[in-house]
């Protein structure tokens, strides 16, 4: 299946980096964050992918044309340092294509953008480019394709430390308690879509609102709740929690370290 990222946008929450760089080419490690989500789809045999630019989008185009394996990856140095042998490589088997989607565009102009690349892909894939998971993808494909609907999204619980209050009577508090641990699910940003998404879309309108809305009309539309490893790079802080979890070697989105063993 195609993925489709979603990585156009200025990622206001993250001003110390996006001025200069998309928020997507923010580094977790040694690689972009948008890396380590190509890296997770191609994990689960998915190398195709459809990147839909627009702020600094040079940036992202520059990252990938001269792409350096050997950041990431084991190599042998011989020959007086003329001669790389790589003991491993990240993208040499990736297709990726550039679509410059506009500077402003809503996510569901981006996709209207980029649906004759899509082409005649029945099911494919999307993704907002900023989130992170240790979902198993094949469960959650084999869980949509039965259910032939036209779109779905994974469900997650928020992370941010926050505390949901309830109220009785106007002004009196009735509970209070943290987001995590109340029944809130949000949209974690991996979507699977039929083809059929774009007749849901109108010109100008944002994905997730007036066609979801039509979706959830036409009970088209489905969600797989996951209550495993989810964070979104929204802030500094997040940022410093991932790069830790790297350092440390705990990073539950290495599904290529963590899966070998696992059948699927």
């Amino acid at each position: 299946m195609k993925v489709v990222l979603f990585c156009g946008g200025m990622g206001m929450r993250l001003r110390e980096y996006s001025e200069s760089i998309p928020k997507p080419m923010v580094e977790i490690g040694y690689r972009p964050i948008m890396w380590h989500v190509m890296k997770y789809y191609a994990h689960y045999g998915h190398k195709d992918f459809i990147l839909c630019l627009g702020y600094k989008a040079d940036v992202v185009k520059k990252y990938f044309v001269n792409y350096d394996e050997c950041i990431s990856n084991d190599f042998v140095l011989s020959n007086g340092c003329k001669d790389v042998e790589l003991m491993s490589s990240d993208i040499s088997d990736w297709k990726i294509t550039f679509v410059d989607t506009g500077l402003r565009s809503n996510v569901g102009e981006r996709l209207k953008a980029v649906e004759k690349y899509v082409g005649e892909e029945d099911v494919f894939l999307a993704n907002y480019s900023d989130g992170l998971t240790d979902l198993y993808l094949p469960d959650y494909v084999k869980m949509f394709l039965a259910s032939n609907k036209v779109a779905a999204f994974v469900s997650v619980k928020p992370t941010q430390s926050f505390h949901v209050v309830t109220f009785r009577n106007g002004e009196d508090v009735s509970g209070i308690r943290h987001l995590v641990d109340s029944d809130i699910w949000i949209n974690g940003g991996y979507f699977i879509f039929r083809k059929e998404i774009f007749r849901y879309m109108k010109a100008g309108e944002e994905l997730v609102v007036e066609p979801f809305r039509r979706l959830i009309e036409d009970r088209q539309i489905v969600t797989l709740r996951h209550n495993g490893f989810w964070v979104a790079m929204d802030t500094f802080k997040d940022k410093q929690y991932l790069d830790d979890l790297v350092s440390t070697d705990r990073a539950p989105w290495e599904v290529w370290k963590t899966d070998e063993s696992r059948d699927g």
